[in-house]
């Protein structure tokens, strides 16, 4: 995900609240159910409008390459790591208080995003736009759960998918429009009028719930999770100006690596409290499926943060152009998933997770041998769509082994555990596959010294003028070995849903995961 799709257990995080007892008309319902749907999409589709937005946003703010990955690391390092901590807020303090702090925390650094004079005060209002987005996703998400009972849940859930696909959809055409025609600034300063909408539906229509049973927030266990993650995403990124050798760049993964560590020490010493139960690791579904969202998702994570930069710079698409071409896979994947869901239960898991991963792998390594000069359907569309396939085929039994692998009782937090998986994967797909990048376009360009290489690169990922040819046929190989990663990391998920998913999906027993 990058922000291009939704993780996959959304659904699942829904239909593990459970819903509040009071009589509420279905027009409060409705109109609850809309504001939840702009908020989420609002956070969601924040994440694809940037990817568009990435290489004029580069060349505007004449960031390097290191500097744009982290106007996406930023916000995913904040979201992924904080995102269990903001749903048990939700559950403590309040669904509506928490969804509409988060609206006020998202909305505010969007303003200063738009208003960043420099790529720095940029990288740090996406910091704490990713802060917003985790208070703000898992409390929508919640709020939507607790005023819906289980017989209205699923056509609530049903019309919250089916917009949120088609927001999802339209979503990067918007902002390469906004990018093209009015401003890369725009794309995040249109997020005020939906935040004002969103906020005034929760405040007047939606009703306040809480889980008397809610967990406290495990402060401890986010705070070393965020600082281990962000030690490991600055030593990757550093890597090709400094060289994996470097002592700062080795004692920066040495302590990122000691807080991770740190931090799995801290949620098996407060089981009762900890925001990451290591508990459901005893199920081997849920281990599986886990394993598989990492991988998967660090693939699709890698291509789309790329993808814009090869459509744009080397095709020649316009930012509008390069959104649309994502479209049949916003499509396919938003509503080709639910209509997958039938078949989930009839197929088993282990077959589906299996072949979608397989066919996801198929389209990424065509996207390594595109030429970006071709017409768009006979050269980017064929990947795009097997891309939306292979995901439309994963998600819905990935989504179901997890919930049954945790049982009802654990439904909401393995849902919000999985979906945390999914977004570090995006988070470390983009600083991984950066470095990745730089040493094939380093070795192509034939080898010259860190800082030349690293002007080379960032004059043909920002657009820059006169760029040499060389240096372009350099940027289209390293692309070329960033899509076949990603092929591989599909390919390696599809192999571990045939030898790590067990073939019956029964639901795990409560008191082994206690």
């Amino acid at each position: 995900m990058i922000g291009f799709i939704r993780p996959p257990c959304d659904a699942g995080a829904i239909q593990g609240t459970p819903c509040f007892e009071m009589a509420l008309s279905q027009w409060r319902k409705r109109l609850t159910l809309a504001a939840t749907i702009l908020g989420s999409s609002m956070a969601f589709i924040d994440g694809s409008v940037v990817n568009v937005a990435l290489p004029k946003i580069q060349q505007a703010l004449r960031a390097d390459a290191t500097a744009t990955q982290w106007i996406v690391n930023a916000y995913l390092l904040l979201l992924g790591s904080l995102v269990l901590v903001g749903g048990s807020a939700a559950d403590l303090y309040g669904r509506r208080r928490i969804f509409v702090l988060g609206l006020m925390v998202f909305t505010a650094a969007s303003i200063a995003c738009g208003l960043s004079p420099n790529f720095t005060a940029l990288i740090a209002s996406r910091a704490v736009q990713g802060f917003g987005a985790a208070l703000l996703i898992p409390a929508s998400l919640a709020m939507l759960g607790a005023t819906f009972d289980e017989h209205e849940r699923s056509r609530a859930i049903g019309i919250w998918a089916g917009a949120g696909a088609l927001m999802s959809a339209l979503g990067p055409v918007l902002g390469g429009w906004l990018v093209d025609y009015v401003s890369w600034r725009a794309i995040f300063l249109i997020n005020v009028p939906l935040a004002i909408v969103a906020a005034g539906l929760a405040l007047c229509f939606a009703c306040e719930s809480r889980d008397p049973h809610a967990r406290q927030l495990d402060l401890t266990g986010a705070a070393t999770a965020a600082i281990g993650l962000a030690a490991i995403t600055w030593s990757v990124d550093a890597i090709p100006a400094s060289g994996f050798r470097d002592k700062a760049v080795l004692a920066q993964l040495a302590a990122g690596a000691v807080l991770l560590v740190l931090f799995v020490a801290v949620e098996a010493r407060q089981p009762e409290q900890a925001m990451m139960p290591l508990s459901l690791y005893r199920s081997r579904n849920f281990s599986a499926t886990n394993a598989q969202t990492l991988l998967l998702y660090f693939a699709l994570g890698g291509a789309i943060y790329y993808l814009p930069f090869g459509l744009i710079r080397l095709g020649g698409y316009s930012a509008t152009q390069a959104g649309a071409a994502l479209l049949p896979f916003a499509l396919i994947m938003g509503f080709g998933a639910s209509l997958m869901g039938a078949f989930a239960d009839r197929l088993g898991p282990r077959l589906l997770l299996t072949i979608g991963p397989i066919i996801a792998a198929c389209g990424f390594a065509m996207l390594a041998f595109v030429d970006f000069k071709q017409p768009y359907w006979v050269s980017v569309f064929p990947p795009i769509f097997l891309l939306g396939v292979g995901m439309a085929i994963t998600v819905p039994p990935l989504t179901s082994t997890v919930m049954a692998a945790a049982g009802k009782a654990h439904t909401g937090i393995a849902s919000g555990v999985n979906n945390a998986v999914a977004r570090v994967a995006g988070l470390l797909a983009v600083a991984g596959l950066g470095a990745v990048l730089f040493a094939n376009f380093s070795y192509h360009l034939g080898g010259p010294e860190p800082a030349k290489v690293s002007d080379a690169l960032n004059a043909v990922m920002s657009g820059q003028p006169g760029v040499d040819e060389r240096a372009i046929a350099a940027f289209e190989d390293a692309l070329r070995a960033i899509m076949l990663l990603t092929a591989s990391c599909a390919a390696l998920a599809g192999a571990g849903g045939q030898l790590w998913i067990e073939a019956n999906n029964t639901e795990a027993d409560p008191a082994a995961l206690s």
